[in-house]
């Protein structure tokens, strides 16, 4: 029978949405404030958490390179962030020529208020999240550096005990915060207004997906002066995998198989590639979220994102995807702070995003794990001669 794990996240998801639209549309303002206090109070939590999350990936993460700091790990590690650059730019494009004709209403004067929380529980994070990016990337650097052994061992701990916050606190409240912000778009009625922008949204983010794989493997064809149609057509079971499991870690076994398969690819190199793309390449994440944020921003602040703004958002984006969790959401819990610093979204936006992007995160999960083959067959290209022959400087 069901144990705890039962129900997964997107169901617990879905039903906090209902929920909440259900309570906005017919609780009375006195528990619309209760429930406004509690999304206030499980808003400042996970706003409490980014720093955390910033210090606790991305440190790890470069200090991780200690042991290998190869000429193709560097490379991939590369491509990967350039891939979820061009990604987020690619989308942010997309986004200034579709949103402005997608007819978004910005009637803020005619939405009902919402009430006056209870009470004020402000907990405060214990950095800037700029200051803990800052921190994370000197301090694994500087692991680096030293060869510390003992500190790569501690940030490691730390990482753990992070992704423990995260699964066993942060991921079991969110139903409950994701609610709460349903319920206020419902209670003042921009959510009646804007569902059917929504669905349109999630559509164009998967035809992106597509377009964005096509890119990556015509460039990659390109570079290894391999059939890229030899890798994709292999990955199928790998992309619904990705799809019904919502995880690249959980997809690994089956994303090796497919690529192992490819006679374009190099074992050698899939061994490699294809574990590294599942933790530090994000593409259809970062292109997913990048376009959702701009729908947000024209839904809640009547605008979008200036040219810089987006440009920033898209460099620093790119880190955030490198280092994020490996966890369902992850790439929206790793880029809060860029979301909250950059953009400027509060705690409405924020909720909106995790729960939008949620309910599709298994499709851009599918666009990474399918995207790491792209990435691999440009390793090949790269660091293997047109036999297969690893090249003079592999191992340099």
């Amino acid at each position: 029978m069901s144990n705890k794990k039962g129900i997964g996240l997107i169901p617990k998801l879905l039903i906090g949405i209902i929920s909440g639209i259900i309570l906005g549309l017919v609780v009375n303002p006195k528990v619309m404030a209760i429930i406004t206090t509690i999304k206030e109070i499980l808003g400042s939590f996970i706003f409490f958490t980014v720093p955390l999350v910033i210090f606790g990936f991305i440190s790890p993460a470069i200090a991780g390179l200690k042991n290998n700091a190869s000429k193709m790990l560097g490379t991939f590690l590369g491509t990967s962030y350039l891939s979820a650059v061009g990604a987020s730019i690619f989308s942010a494009i997309a986004g200034y020529m579709i949103i402005p004709h997608l007819h978004i209403a910005t009637q803020a004067e005619s939405l009902k208020e919402l009430p006056k929380t209870i009470f004020q529980l402000n907990i405060a994070p214990v950095m800037p999240v700029m200051t803990a990016l800052v921190l994370a990337i000197l301090t694994g650097v500087s692991v680096i550096w030293t060869k510390s052994e003992m500190m790569e061992n501690f940030l490691n701990e730390i990482q753990r005990m992070v992704l423990s916050i995260i699964n066993k606190i942060v991921i079991p409240i969110l139903p409950f915060f994701i609610s709460a912000t349903f319920a206020g778009l419902a209670y003042t009625g921009s959510l009646t207004k804007q569902l059917p922008i929504f669905l349109k949204v999630i559509v164009i983010v998967l035809v992106g997906h597509f377009i964005w794989l096509t890119l990556l493997y015509l460039i990659a064809g390109t570079v290894s002066k391999q059939n890229p149609l030899e890798v994709v057509k292999h990955y199928g079971p790998a992309y619904l995998t990705a799809v019904g499991t919502m995880s690249s870690a959980a997809t690994l076994p089956v994303s090796l198989r497919c690529a192992h398969r490819s006679k374009a690819l190099v074992p050698e190199v899939v061994d490699f590639a294809i574990p590294l793309g599942a933790t530090t390449h994000l593409c259809g994440s970062v292109l997913t979220e990048t376009f959702f944020c701009m729908t947000i921003s024209m839904i809640l602040y009547g605008t979008l994102p200036s040219v810089g703004t987006i440009i920033l958002f898209s460099i620093l984006f790119g880190i955030f995807a490198v280092g994020a969790p490996g966890v369902p959401g992850g790439t929206v819990m790793a880029s809060l702070a860029i979301v909250t610093s950059v953009l400027g979204f509060d705690s409405s936006g924020v909720g909106l995003l995790i729960a939008i992007f949620a309910l599709q995160d298994s499709f851009g999960t599918a666009c990474n794990i399918t995207g790491d083959g792209a990435l691999a067959l440009i390793l090949r290209g790269l660091f293997y001669d047109k036999n297969g022959k690893a090249k003079a400087y592999t191992n340099a």
